[in-house]
């Protein structure tokens, strides 16, 4: 079985996972009513998509 044959450092491993991070989603302004939602998804504040009333909100 294949071992490492010297102790990785920290600074050597911290490099490996620098891109290992979450990315933020993408938001875009809703046409309607100019809240940040989702792109290509219906409107959780208004519930308009593409200028069509999808979802009925209060």
């Amino acid at each position: 079985m294949a071992l490492p044959k010297r102790k990785v450092s920290k600074t050597r491993k911290r490099k490996r996972r620098t891109h290992w991070k979450i990315a933020s989603p993408g938001l875009v302004a809703c046409p309607k009513c100019s809240e940040l939602m989702m792109p290509h998804r219906v409107c959780p504040h208004c519930g308009y998509y593409k200028g069509a009333k999808i979802l009925e909100t209060e």
